[in-house]
């Protein structure tokens, strides 16, 4: 069944994969009017595509996550790193970030000042709302992957529905890359509902165009046992604080 939405989502946002041949994995080819131009794969089993569509606001960018059977997110950021909107799949849910945020996700105050906070609401097409509150800040240190050199930030987030019920909640360590202006995944903790969950989706490999794996949507990195231990749940609550 998930493999059948999954082609439904492909038809729905304009994303298509072609395959030069059986022994080739699928690649990935952007929406008409847009253009991909990084692969990244990462720990944890998931490989993500980023792309640029001319009729968007400058600045903004989207990532498609791939797991081992297919798309599983879809995401689109502004220049100020904020959760514009996004598609879970199985079943399709579109959320978007609610108009007048009380404190929005800044990714220029981040880098001038080492410190920002966030709160804002979320909606969904499904009729549900939730609260996010929380903060990114910079640790000082430089971490370097794949030849790139990656700011460090330390993070927590919360959400709640209306009524103040939580979520989700999230805390650990991300990347940013000031001049791409996007944050990539660390090593993070999630709450379960009963405890804090370890997850690692760091970035391993830095793909651009023309360079082999460019437009992969098959993972490499700690994937078969490892994933049936990581319920895609799980692997949504970390992906989505991504941005």
């Amino acid at each position: 069944m998930k493999r059948f939405l999954i082609l439904t989502g492909f038809a729905l946002f304009g994303i298509t994969l072609t395959s030069a041949s059986p022994l080739q994995a699928a690649g990935f080819k952007a929406p008409e009017g847009c253009e991909a131009f990084m692969t990244v794969q990462s720990r944890g089993c998931r490989v993500s595509n980023h792309y640029r569509c001319t009729a968007d606001q400058a600045g903004d960018q989207w990532r498609a996550d791939f797991d081992q059977e297919g798309i599983f997110f879809l995401s689109r950021i502004n220049r100020e790193t904020e959760w514009v909107e996004s598609y879970n799949f199985n079943p399709t849910v579109r959320q978007s970030l609610a108009a007048n945020p009380a404190d929005p996700a800044r990714f220029s105050e981040l880098v001038a000042s080492g410190h920002d906070d966030f709160d804002f609401w979320l909606e969904r097409d499904d009729g549900t709302r939730s609260h996010v509150t929380g903060f990114d800040k910079l640790t000082g240190k430089t971490i370097t992957i794949d030849g790139v050199a990656l700011p460090q930030t330390e993070y927590a987030y919360e959400e709640v529905d209306p009524e103040g019920n939580v979520l989700g909640k999230a805390r650990g360590r991300e990347y940013i890359h000031p001049e791409w202006r996007m944050f990539f995944s660390g090593p993070s903790e999630h709450w379960d509902g009963q405890d804090w969950v370890p997850m690692d989706g760091s970035p391993v490999q830095f793909i651009q165009p023309g360079e082999p794996g460019f437009g992969a949507t098959q993972p490499i990195f700690e994937c078969g046992a490892l994933m049936s231990e990581a319920p895609l749940d799980r692997l949504l609550q970390q992906v989505r604080h991504e941005r």
